[in-house]
């Protein structure tokens, strides 16, 4: 039964006044659990997502599928964090109009100091004349507290006039005047910050040209699309000199690391699929002081003609996979001189891995997909060849002759029983058995594979190369 409304005025006041702070309360604890709630939520995202990341790192799991699982979750992340904040100034709001609910505060990790590189405008806040509390004017500085705060300047636009005055001469009535300004490019418009901003938003950040004409436009600045596209090759065009300095480093080394990729290409109604070649110098594995340095080179296809192409006036050794492109470039009597060629050894390893891989298997069972044939066999070979790397870790950054000296002591034998146990474990199985597939790929290239023995130079793996086209996968 509901209580009596009392007729007093002054008494419905107290009573809408008590209601009020009723619902006050009411609010609070709603908007706090709401806020931890979200908090909760945004910590498990938070975890899924590292759970993910650790996993991935530890099985080593490359496949775009747990890439886009990665992506789906930093994505879950964002969203669930900014809620979070979102309900926690709420709560704080709410909790502000009662006495007797807390509000709910997130805990955050530290936040680190800003960079030092940045530029600091101090502003100074006047301090009092006149003490607060009693009027006096004595007062001497105690100290000060200093409140950073991050601001940035938006982009600003201008317009540089460089004017060159006129004069003639009163003696022999010729004009003089200045000459005219640098442009980067010939009868260019455009300032030299100004096109390095829209090729690296384009090539670094892959913001194609069509998205910066429209924020250039909303900016106050109408740029069409075919102009930014003339800058663009025109900035091409002036950098080329800067390519070819590079290409020339690199194609003076005398071993390469070469490897290649897949890239869309738009097409019409469709999608093609392109290549990039990258071919790299990195002399510090070996003890050398050439700066590192990586070139590419595109095409539309995957034919043998581009490597070879583009090694036409190189001889030295060559680090790559088994891609058969490269053959012509591997023939006795090549002009200019020979191309040795040198195997990953990851590549081979990664053969029996995948052989042996009990783990990866039951996530495959596990997710209802049908998991390869697991052989522990294999785990022998992976062994053997963990071994090769252990002692290239050791002697990494060394000269050649140390190189050679130490894979001559202690690869050698290595080697030698790897050999021996492709010999035997190849007898005992079908031609038709994975482990035989994987121990043909190191035996029809086991001069390749074994080159690393006779050259200190020679890498055991290809990963240079495949890690200058980790930002273009």
């Amino acid at each position: 039964m509901a209580d009596p409304v009392p007729d007093d005025v002054e008494a419905l006041k107290a009573a809408l006044a008590a209601m009020c702070a009723e619902r006050d309360v009411a609010r609070a604890e709603v908007a706090a659990v709401k806020a931890e709630r979200a908090d909760d939520q945004a910590l498990i995202a938070h975890l899924k997502l590292l759970i993910a990341r650790y996993k991935r790192e530890r099985f080593g799991s490359s496949s775009e599928r747990s890439g886009r699982l990665l992506d789906q979750l930093e994505l879950q992340l964002e969203e669930l964090e900014a809620s979070a904040t979102e309900d926690e100034l709420a709560a704080e709001k709410a909790a502000r109009a009662t006495t007797t609910v807390r509000s709910f505060t997130r805990k955050k990790p530290s936040r680190q100091p800003f960079p030092e590189h940045l530029p600091r405008e101090r502003v100074v806040i006047e301090t009092p004349t006149t003490c607060a509390c009693c009027g006096g004017s004595r007062l001497s500085k105690l100290g000060e507290d200093v409140t950073e705060t991050l601001e940035v300047i938006p982009r600003q636009w201008k317009v540089i006039q460089t004017v060159r005055e006129k004069v003639t001469c009163r003696d022999c009535e010729t004009i003089n005047q200045a000459p005219a300004p640098f442009h980067v490019l010939p009868r260019g418009w455009a300032g030299p910050s100004l096109l390095a901003m829209i090729a690296f938003e384009k090539f670094g950040q892959h913001q194609p040209l069509n998205r910066q004409a429209e924020r250039y436009a909303r900016e106050g600045v109408p740029l069409s699309l075919s102009t930014l596209a003339d800058q663009v090759g025109g900035v091409a065009s002036v950098l080329t000199p800067l390519y070819q300095r590079v290409e020339a480093h690199v194609l003076t080394a005398e071993r390469l690391h070469g490897d290649d990729t897949t890239v869309p290409v738009l097409a019409k109604g469709r999608t093609d699929i392109g290549r990039l070649w990258t071919y790299v110098r990195d002399d510090a594995p070996f003890g050398g002081t050439s700066p590192p340095a990586a070139i590419f080179h595109y095409s539309r296809d995957r034919r043998g003609v581009h490597p070879q192409g583009h090694l036409q006036a190189w001889s030295g050794v060559l680090q790559a996979d088994a891609y058969g492109g490269y053959g012509e470039l591997y023939k006795d009597g090549r002009p200019p001189g020979p191309i040795l060629e040198a195997a990953c050894w990851a590549h081979g390893r990664r053969k029996f891995f995948e052989l042996a891989d009990i783990e990866a298997a039951e996530r495959k069972k596990a997710r209802g997909e049908k998991p390869k044939a697991v052989y522990p066999k294999a785990l022998e070979a992976v062994r053997l060849i963990d071994a090769l790397f252990a002692i290239e870790r050791q002697i990494n950054g060394a000269g050649p002759a140390e190189r050679l000296a130490a894979r001559q002591a202690k690869s050698v034998p290595v080697i030698a029983e790897l050999q021996a146990w492709l010999v035997k474990t190849r007898q005992q199985l079908t031609s038709s058995h994975g482990i035989v597939k994987a121990i043909n790929y190191l035996q029809k290239r086991w001069p390749s594979f074994t080159r690393f023995l006779e050259d200190g130079r020679v890498c055991l793996s290809n990963n240079a190369a495949e890690r200058a086209l980790r930002g273009i996968a």
